[in-house]
């Protein structure tokens, strides 16, 4: 069984998004511990890309100031092992293909495995395109995680009976950040899903309060939130671990 499933085990999963080296790797590695000790089920680490195309400002905002700060692909693979001295809920990487490919993609995939990464979210791979990577995913055991959006309509079904993992079901159209309401039909993207696949599935994109998570993880089995905790570390830097983990209560609490 993927080791995923265990994020949902326990009821509803709260999901952080964390953007790896922003400000710096060590407050990284003391965000992912607050927010793990407050409840969060698992984590989504982002490797910093320079064109995150599913991003929107907030987040491309972290990615820069990681790059910036000299973060690199072999530094968060590094963090991440240091990470799993502690750390022992699932942990997916979310980064984009030109990033696994300009690695090296067995190399990189197969580090994933090496040090404890669960799953791979790329939001730029289509569905069609998957068998790029996916049996480099199945020899090291890592769940390529399937995207499916608002846009996905009568492809939601085929993606959902090949998903592995978990599923990251995208709110609203448009890039990441916090939106006051979503007024996407969910609830009829996952009864689709629902039919199709046990595969738990997370709605994310948007979700910044606890009134929406806890709609979010009632309409799924659970809610994913990134621009929202971004924020924080724009806030308050390297203080920002207390800030978080505190939200992450919340949230989980909520949910």
């Amino acid at each position: 069984m993927s080791n995923i499933r265990k994020a949902f085990e326990k009821g509803k999963a709260f999901i952080p998004f964390i953007t790896c080296g922003d400000p710096d790797l060590e407050t990284t590695a003391k965000v992912v511990k607050a927010a793990v000790a407050n409840g969060a089920d698992l984590i989504e680490l982002g490797i910093p890309f320079s064109d995150p195309t599913a991003e929107g400002p907030v987040i491309q905002g972290a990615n820069l100031r990681a790059l910036t700060g000299g973060v690199t692909t072999d530094k968060v693979f590094e963090l991440v092992r240091e990470l799993r001295k502690d750390v022992t809920v699932p942990m997916v990487f979310m980064t984009y293909a030109n990033v696994v490919y300009s690695y090296d993609a067995e190399k990189f995939i197969r580090t994933c495995e090496e040090i404890g990464i669960d799953g791979l979210i790329l939001p730029d791979l289509p569905f069609e395109e998957k068998d790029e990577f996916l049996p480099i995913c199945k020899k090291y055991n890592v769940d390529l995680i399937s995207l499916i959006a608002p846009t996905s309509e009568n492809r939601i079904s085929m993606i959902a009976k090949e998903a592995e993992g978990f599923i990251y079901v995208v709110s609203s159209l448009g890039v990441t950040g916090t939106r006051s309401e979503i007024k996407t039909d969910l609830k009829s993207i996952v009864d689709v899903i629902r039919a199709n696949t046990d595969v738990p599935c997370a709605i994310g994109f948007g979700i910044s309060t606890p009134e929406q998570a806890k709609k979010m993880a009632e309409l799924s089995d659970g809610a994913i939130v990134g621009s929202a905790i971004i924020k924080y570390l724009e806030k308050y830097g390297k203080d920002a671990p207390k800030y978080i983990g505190e939200y992450v209560k919340s949230m989980k609490d909520a949910i």
